[in-house]
């Protein structure tokens, strides 16, 4: 009996040797799996470099409104720890009708790489010119990383100190305020990556705006003076004899040619618009009160060739009066209207 007893121990021993190593090895399995899957978990969880990135103007010039363009010149730097980055041939500015690098330094000692550039682009943007000459534009001026998306990099912005020199000057604008901010740019393509399972990648930048206003009243004049001359020229057809009523029309003609001549003038200097603009409006309401001179012309002449002489002159100075009124209130008004806006 002893043996057989000591047999069935023997056997149970076994039994949970076996089961323990069973136990043992998917513990070992277990951990091997998580071994090989720890990369890609630290992957997704992996945030993105940050670059660390400011912006000092040192002038803005050649605003061109006609071809909707300036030339900005400025110093920009960036510190960041991933080298892989390289913005010397990475350095992407979307809004830049070409850039120029005149001077370009890198110091990376300490492990991080401290970039230093001088700048100058010609960047191209859109005017808002519905209250030309009493308008403010915005200066725009970003960049991106051409190679790593917001996954990989990230800005941050570098806000202490000025962010451009208070000595330059943009002639005949002033400087209202400056803003440097962050944000993601969305491309709703993959750039030909035929793994992502929909067509939208996402871009880190870095942007500036500047926003300027101008010193409007000399420019207003140079460009409306010709017009407001014009209109008088018409005015004073009023207070011509009736013995030359055929001055008075050819003076009224003339005037309204002249205000047609000098809207093609001003046209030509700005972009092409879909909107009605102050220039538009102000050249508009011209025409219209010249016409309108022609017209009360023609009403006079026909009171004098029904002898009503007396009638006809009193019209005239009626009718002078209250044109003129209208005239300068509706002027007025509108450069005004316009001029509030610009603050």
């Amino acid at each position: 009996m002893i043996p057989i007893f000591a047999h069935t121990m023997t056997l149970h021993q076994l039994n949970s040797l076996l089961n323990y190593y069973k136990v043992s090895l998917k513990r070992v399995m277990f951990i091997i799996a998580l071994a090989l899957l720890a990369p890609h978990v630290n992957a997704e969880g992996t945030k993105p470099d940050t670059v660390k990135t400011g912006v000092y103007i040192t002038s803005i010039h050649d605003i061109n409104f006609k071809d909707k363009e300036y030339t900005v010149n400025l110093w920009l730097w960036l510190k960041y720890k991933n080298k892989d980055f390289n913005f010397e041939e990475n350095l992407e500015i979307p809004q830049a009708k070409s850039f120029t690098k005149s001077f370009s330094t890198v110091d990376s000692t300490g492990g991080r790489v401290y970039l230093l550039m001088k700048l100058q682009c010609v960047m191209k943007d859109s005017w808002a010119i519905d209250n030309f000459p009493f308008d403010y534009q915005k200066l725009r001026f970003s960049i991106e990383n051409s190679q790593f998306d917001s996954k990989s990099l990230v800005f941050v912005a570098d806000t202490l100190g000025k962010h451009f020199d208070p000595r330059f000057t943009l002639r005949g604008w002033n400087i209202d305020s400056i803003s440097v901010t962050t944000g993601t740019k969305l491309y709703e393509t993959g750039f030909g990556d035929e793994t992502l399972a929909k067509p939208h990648t996402e871009y880190s930048n870095f942007k500036v705006l500047l926003i300027i206003n101008r010193n409007a009243m000399g420019l207003f004049w140079k460009m409306f003076l010709g017009m407001y001359i014009a209109f008088l020229i018409a005015y004073i057809c009023f207070y011509i004899h009736k013995d030359s009523i055929d001055s008075r029309f050819g003076l009224s003609v003339g005037a309204l040619f002249a205000v047609v001549g000098n809207k093609y003038i001003v046209d030509s200097a700005l972009p092409d618009s879909t909107t009605f603009t102050l220039v538009d409006m102000l050249h508009g309401i011209t025409l219209l009160f010249i016409l309108t001179v022609i017209m009360s012309t023609s009403y006079s002449l026909i009171l004098i060739k029904r002898n009503k002489d007396e009638q006809a002159k009193k019209f005239d100075l009626v009718a002078a009066q209250v044109l003129l009124a209208c005239y300068v209130l509706i002027n007025a008004w509108l450069i005004y209207s316009a001029s509030r806006v610009a603050l």
